[in-house]
């Protein structure tokens, strides 16, 4: 649905975004991260034809954004980081200018405004006006104006910036919800956690070129760390370090606090093996799960913290 090929953009010496290639997939939430500075915002305004590439290209549903831009603002839904609004305006008034913009016949405006008010969970805001609105309602209410043309692409410039943790969370259900229309998702973020629950995939970026594209489940091979798993016996803990220091797969293991933390051979997984010789032995086995390395942790690994 995206796609980008040796994209770049100078700005005289400065490589804003240099060679970028990446790939996102139909019905996609795909979180883009990289610190400030390192090329996500410019790449972003690449794809919504806000800006022209000065090398290379993208494709939107495999729409050329240099030569067919009038058809790629039509996929696509944009919303910046920050979201100018006409202060004076009610919201449903605001919602109908923009649907006015878009060429919206004015018979089916009414309708699709309520449609995206209630999708927003914005309906007992419709007569407030866009200036009274909390910084959260505001984020819902920018996610409603760039829903109101249906597009299949959403570009999103942290959208949860700056907000309370309860409309962090709605903004979170909210786009749960747009995957599951069928909505492709590019979302910048600097709350790593929250893009960890939601992502299938994401690419860091680090002045201006990707250093790591795939999903949660490949950034654990890409570093070279092996995989590990939790266990948690009721008692003879000891007794079942030495049972599983004896299994071939295993490379280490090791007793933090009340669990078994157990590290595999480069390659090797062995859950299946190490819960049946504990079953087999005698032991209650209370918990066997694997160690999730943290987004936050992968991060500061791959990037160095360089700005342009």
């Amino acid at each position: 649905m995206i796609k980008t090929q040796n994209l770049s953009k100078n700005y005289g010496d400065l490589t804003a975004v240099g060679n970028l290639n990446l790939t996102i997939e139909q019905g996609d939430i795909f979180g883009f991260i990289g610190p400030n500075g390192a090329g996500k915002t410019t790449t972003m305004r690449i794809l919504v034809t806000l800006l022209e590439p000065t090398h290379g290209t993208a494709f939107i549903n495999g729409l050329d954004v240099r030569k067919h831009g009038k058809k790629v603002r039509r996929l696509v839904g944009y919303m910046p980081d920050f979201m100018g609004v006409y202060d004076d305006l009610k919201v449903f008034e605001y919602l109908e200018f923009f649907a006015a913009a878009f060429s919206i016949e004015r018979r089916k405006r009414k309708g699709i405004v309520e449609g995206v008010l209630e999708l927003t969970d914005l309906q007992s805001k419709q007569s407030a006006t866009v200036d009274s609105l909390s910084r959260g309602m505001q984020q819902r209410l920018g996610l409603a104006r760039v829903l109101i043309h249906d597009p299949k692409v959403l570009i999103l410039d942290e959208p949860a910036s700056g907000l309370d943790p309860r409309a962090r969370i709605e903004i979170r259900e909210l786009l749960r919800e747009l995957k599951r229309m069928g909505k492709t998702i590019m979302i910048s973020s600097h709350i790593l956690s929250e893009l960890e629950e939601i992502c299938d995939h994401i690419g860091i970026i680090e002045h201006g070129r990707m250093v790591f594209s795939g999903t949660l489940a490949d950034i654990r091979p890409h570093l070279g760390i092996q995989s590990k798993v939790r266990v948690k016996v009721t008692a003879n803990q000891d007794k079942a370090v030495e049972l599983l220091s004896a299994l071939p797969p295993i490379r280490e293991v090791e007793v933090v606090d009340d669990y078994i933390s157990v590290t595999f051979h480069e390659g090797k997984e062995g859950d299946g093996l190490i819960a049946r010789s504990l079953v087999e032995a005698k032991f209650d086995l209370v918990s066997l799960q694997p160690e999730q390395l943290k987004l936050d942790d992968a991060f500061l690994q791959l990037t160095k913290g360089m700005v342009h």
